[in-house]
């Protein structure tokens, strides 16, 4: 592992490495942190796939966002994780001048794209990454072929497969198993088309979402690396195969403890991106965070 970057953030220590290992230390019982380490940002709401289960509704003719004009950029600090999707980012005519800012700053830039896009944009994703535009690829499944697969390999260990419960197949998971891959478990989001779709399809995507559960110890022994989002880790409950030590160790908070979402092209931000709760964009990250960090307190407080 290289060190990427490090640094202080409230109470602690971040250390970041260029396999994805990120660890928090120090000599305290809890981690405090005044600003995001990693945010989701969604840069524009145009996209020709037309998913039927687009939690985000993106559409052909969705807006873009004057990514330059983000105030709030400014105020990030070095080696803060920013993970850009969309929509199709490619779609942003600002992109590539967004990823030189970030390089500039020292922004860890990361991209989530689907598996056509990345197919149709190899190339130039391969040059970012080469010349440390981006980081870290995230490519959301659409069909797992053996030239998918290719590419995958071919750009190396920083791409993640990303899939979602429930639309992840057996089949697809057989294609997939045993090929040193790094996946991600995104669970599903019952939200924007999402909802729509999961009416329509429930059987099947209950179906699949429990093959998953029944099977996540085999699965979990079959990739490089596999990890969930907090959703994934709800519908599965992967603790059930842990020890509690271990879990304690690989958990890394819940949903805007560390991280937040950023709607740039509506003008908002929010815990996540499912999130019915969004307030509008501010300036500084620092006073977005502090907004979610109060969110989740008064919600736990509620809860007690």
């Amino acid at each position: 592992m290289r060190l990427l970057g490090r640094y202080y953030n409230g109470n602690y220590m971040v250390s970041i490495y260029d396999d994805g290992t990120k660890i928090r230390e120090n000599e305290l019982s809890f981690f405090d942190p005044v600003f995001p380490e990693n945010i989701d940002i969604k840069i524009t709401n145009r996209c020709d796939m037309g998913c039927p289960m687009c939690h985000e509704n993106s559409t052909p003719d969705g807006r873009n966002v004057d990514l330059m004009s983000l105030k709030f950029i400014d105020s990030l600090q070095p080696y803060t994780e920013l993970a850009i999707g969309g929509g199709n980012i490619f779609e942003n005519p600002d992109l590539f001048y967004f990823l030189k800012k970030l390089k500039d700053l020292h922004i860890i830039a990361n991209i989530t794209v689907n598996q056509r896009h990345f197919e149709q944009y190899y190339s130039l994703i391969r040059y970012a990454m080469q010349y440390k535009y981006i980081h870290g690829v995230g490519v959301s499944l659409v069909d797992a072929t053996s030239d998918f697969l290719y590419l995958v390999k071919q750009a190396g260990p920083n791409v993640v497969i990303h899939t979602i419960v429930g639309l992840l197949t057996k089949e697809q998971i057989d294609i997939l198993r045993n090929n040193r891959l790094k996946i991600l478990l995104l669970g599903y989001k019952d939200f924007g088309r999402g909802h729509t779709y999961l009416e329509d399809n429930r059987e099947t995507l209950l179906k699949n979402m429990e093959y998953t559960r029944n099977k996540l110890d085999e699965i979990l022994h079959s990739f490089e690396v596999v990890s969930f989002d907090n959703l994934a880790i709800e519908q599965l409950e992967p603790n059930r195969l842990l020890t509690e030590k271990e879990y304690d160790e690989f958990y890394m908070g819940d949903e805007g403890q560390f991280t937040m979402y950023v709607d740039a092209v509506n003008k908002q931000f929010a815990k996540n991106s499912i999130s019915k709760i969004r307030y509008p964009l501010k300036d500084n990250i620092m006073d977005m965070f502090k907004i979610v960090k109060k969110e989740i307190w008064q919600n736990l407080f509620f809860l007690i």
